[in-house]
């Protein structure tokens, strides 16, 4: 399929936007400067993707000025954008950050993972203010482009662990800090989402509303294939990266945040045969961390599709019945477990522990995910998944990605970006674009 240039294209929006938005000149760079503003004014922000996670993290930021919103299924954009009537609307998100320019504040990005990175990128490159679902990116090289623009421009930016702002893996974290549980040197993150099977069929047309090329993005050029828009993607390698990539930035969160992580130096991968096209029914990964100061060199281990620690399965509940918990958490240290999820949290084993005086709460409750990057863009005032932490704990993830697929044990050398024992390896640490979305 051909399609326009980007150059055409800064003067053509889809059918949609040419009856609500004004064509225009090319914004670039510096938005408003919201220092001379009011602090009770409220933000402009665009988005890019319309329902799904795109459209919560949208609501969430409900309390601003949403003054755009781009989608590449009208249908699905026309029903993410019922509540902002007078947002304007895209079908391509480039065109949307070209054409909104200097009006915009922030840029919510809520499309599929294989297209994260070129809409955050564009928008940094802007210098504006970027909250990204999660994973951060698609690839390991992806999220350090993003990570190393936020930083290069200081902006302000939150990656969507939504569950980082809760109460409860605040509390983990301090009985951690504390030494409750004294140094710990084993860890353990499981989600029980199976994302294997995704097969590419070509004997059907896209729906009318569909703009199959855009959807593609940078992703390989290929014919529509049915089941995969708009929520089966993560079953393709091309555009997601299964259990792991959507579950890890999760449950490994409270693992990096607990226990002052950043990069691995070897991650081994073991699951079913590499299947070329869709990820596996189960994946586990076995991560090993550096001494971090006086902290003890980790290991860390994921499990997805079903699979759990074995250590899970000793473990009892004051009943005697296990914790089968099919998300999760498990601290190992040399005194004693700690075992969360989400919402919920224990230190084991249980009689141990029974008269245990937890250390009072010391990291602050979060204003809202959300409204933490809200604040900041106003303020400067910090968000607790900023591009650094979350970079860091996303190449970590797709990492694990890499060792799956290349089949290696590999050795990490995370200042340069490189692979040491495996070529082979390093080429699952970033991917070709088509032209026009390049990084």
């Amino acid at each position: 399929m051909t399609r326009p240039s980007l150059d055409r294209r800064r003067f053509i929006t889809s059918s949609l936007a040419a009856s609500t938005a004004a064509l225009g000149g090319v914004h670039v760079n510096i938005g408003r400067t919201l220092a001379a503003d009011s602090p009770n004014e409220k933000l402009n922000l665009v988005a890019c993707g319309a329902t799904a996670r795109a459209g919560a993290n949208i609501a969430g930021c409900k309390s601003e000025n949403i003054i755009a919103i781009a989608d590449v299924d009208s249908a699905l954009l026309e029903k993410g954008a019922a509540d902002y009537k007078g947002a304007r609307l895209y079908a391509d998100f480039r065109v949307m950050l070209e054409k909104e320019g200097d009006k915009i504040d922030g840029v919510i990005v809520g499309t599929p993972d294989h297209t994260h990175a070129p809409a955050a990128a564009m928008a940094l490159r802007m210098k504006k203010p970027v909250y990204c679902e999660k994973p951060l990116a698609h690839t390991v090289y992806e999220t350090r482009v993003l990570s190393d623009l936020a930083k290069a421009n200081n902006l302000v930016t939150q990656m969507g662990t939504q569950i980082h702002a809760g109460a409860n893996y605040r509390r983990v974290v301090e009985l951690i800090r504390a030494g409750a549980i004294g140094p710990v040197t084993e860890a353990h993150a499981w989600a029980s989402a199976d994302y294997s099977g995704g097969k590419f069929t070509t004997n059907t047309k896209a729906p009318a509303s569909l703009d199959w090329d855009l959807w593609l993005g940078p992703a390989i050029e290929r014919p529509y294939s049915e089941g995969v828009h708009p929520f089966n993607w993560r079953r393709f390698w091309d555009y997601g990266t299964g259990g792991l990539g959507d579950f890890g930035c999760h449950f490994m969160d409270l693992v990096h945040w607990a226990l002052d992580l950043r990069a691995p130096t070897t991650i081994q991968a073991r699951g079913p045969e590499v299947d070329p096209v869709s990820p596996p029914s189960w994946c586990i990964v076995d991560y090993q961390y550096p001494q971090r100061g006086e902290l003890p060199p980790v290991k860390l281990t994921w499990y997805d599709g079903g699979k759990r620690p074995e250590l899970l399965s000793t473990l009892k509940d004051p009943q005697g019945k296990p914790y089968d918990w099919r998300g999760g958490q498990l601290f190992v240290g040399r005194e004693g477990m700690i075992l969360s999820d989400y919402g919920r949290h224990v230190l084991l084993p249980v009689d141990k522990f029974v008269d245990y005086t937890r250390p009072e709460p010391s990291i602050p409750d979060s204003i809202g995910h959300h409204q933490e990057w809200l604040a900041a863009i106003r303020t400067g005032s910090p968000t607790t998944c900023n591009f650094d932490y979350s970079g860091a704990l996303t190449e970590a993830v797709m990492l694990g990605v890499v060792a799956y697929r290349s089949g290696e044990k590999i050795q990490w050398d995370a200042k340069n970006l490189k692979v040491t024992n495996s070529e082979a390896a390093q080429h699952f640490v970033s991917k070709e674009y088509r032209k026009g979305w390049e990084l």
